[in-house]
């Protein structure tokens, strides 16, 4: 159980990169252009209504006092009210985050799904036309822009095919599944394309290395190797990996969830930005790093519990 001590320390290392995170937010929210006040308004702002809306929300606050706001409401379990919404912000995320955490899930096993397949096939066949393949096929899965790969899935899928719906989330099971399946796909094709990349290198390598030669060596047969030694010893990279990955999947979800118009945590976020309300972007850019950050301690755990050797 001595591996497992970091898990004590681990999170008190995690507090100084969200005070990090939350200095650059709070800064970068102040840089978008334009006053949310004149963006409520609209029409009828007026020099008094402006200084009033201002007032209410704390913007006429030196930016210093507002930070310490901030700071303040989050160490209450607040992130304050929202300026478009006229609710609080942390019960706003609440009903936001369903979708994305369904997206991000099964844009995770969707990825694990085509990825193992993939590597192992390449891995098994090194060299020849199937890792070829397998290769080509990953480095396009790579290169393709998130945005423009769900566009084409619509096209072609929703708009000829008519297997999936074009956008929105649904309210049944079934019909939320139905809604995902086709952002899930948008992300897990990119985001398998690197774990492929990466776990072929490291099935390649454990293919000769000391543990399956061993095994051979007792007669055990080729596919009993691979899957009992080579496959869980690949395993260590590509978690890590994929929990690097993690932050840029939660990011990508930002893209996907405005080109399919779902209404999770993403699409709040965008719509934010351009009324300029705050409190919104800075609380779900927190609840982003704050995933992350969760999703990372996870995977440090996963990899000490898949390597017996490794301590952190």
């Amino acid at each position: 159980m001595h591996r497992y001590r970091f898990v004590l320390t681990r999170p008190l290392q995690f507090l100084p990169v969200l005070f990090g995170i939350s200095v650059i937010t709070f800064i970068l929210v102040r840089l978008i252009p334009g006053d949310p006040a004149r963006v409520i308004l609209g029409t009828r702002a007026t020099p008094t209504a402006i200084a009033n809306i201002r007032a209410q929300y704390g913007l006429d606050e030196p930016l210093i006092a507002q930070y310490f706001y901030f700071l303040r409401n989050l160490a209450q379990g607040q992130m304050g009210r929202s300026i478009l919404y006229k609710i609080d912000v942390l019960r706003l995320i609440g009903t936001r985050v369903e979708p994305t955490l369904v997206l991000v899930l099964a844009s995770v096993v969707l990825s694990v799904l085509i990825a193992v397949p993939m590597a192992a096939l390449a891995a098994r066949n090194q060299g020849k036309a199937a890792d070829q393949a397998v290769r080509i096929v990953s480095t396009l899965g790579i290169g393709f822009p998130p945005f423009w790969l769900g566009l084409m899935l619509i096209i072609v899928l929703s708009v000829q095919l008519s297997l999936f719906p074009v956008s929105g989330y649904g309210n049944t099971l079934a019909d939320k599944l139905a809604h995902i399946a086709l952002p899930s796909l948008t992300i897990a094709l990119s985001l398998s394309a690197v774990l492929t990349r990466s776990l072929r290198v490291s099935m390649i390598a454990m293919l000769s290395s000391d543990i399956a030669t061993a095994a051979r060596a007792r007669g055990m047969p080729e596919r009993i190797v691979f899957w009992r030694h080579v496959f869980p010893n690949s395993l260590v990279p590509t978690i890590n990996l994929l929990a690097v990955n993690i932050g840029w999947l939660i990011g990508g979800t930002v893209v996907v969830e405005s080109v399919f118009a779902i209404p999770g945590m993403g699409q709040l976020l965008v719509r934010a930005i351009f009324s300029r309300d705050y409190m919104v972007v800075q609380g779900v850019a927190m609840a982003f790093a704050c995933a992350t950050v969760l999703v990372n301690f996870l995977a440090d755990l996963a990899t000490v519990a898949a390597d017996p050797r490794i301590k952190l």
